[in-house]
């Protein structure tokens, strides 16, 4: 189980082609604070019909957006 699972799966029930979190809300969905290991973890998204899109440090928001394809 990944530490995001509950953010991957908050994402995959959203509808829209894009969605943007603060990193507050990305901690406080996930449970945890969003961190640099983020970006090791960001692929298991992939196969829920999301990819994470820009992740702004100057905003402190990260953009999702929904994929053509689900896998």
């Amino acid at each position: 189980m990944s530490k995001y699972d509950k953010l991957w799966d908050y994402i995959a029930r959203q509808t829209g082609d894009s969605l943007t979190l603060s990193f507050q809300e990305v901690g406080t969905i996930a449970g945890v604070p969003i961190d640099h290991s983020f970006l090791n973890y960001k692929k298991e998204l992939i196969p829920r019909g999301w990819e994470v899109g820009k992740i702004s440090l100057k905003a402190e928001t990260v953009t999702f957006h929904h994929t053509e394809k689900e896998s």
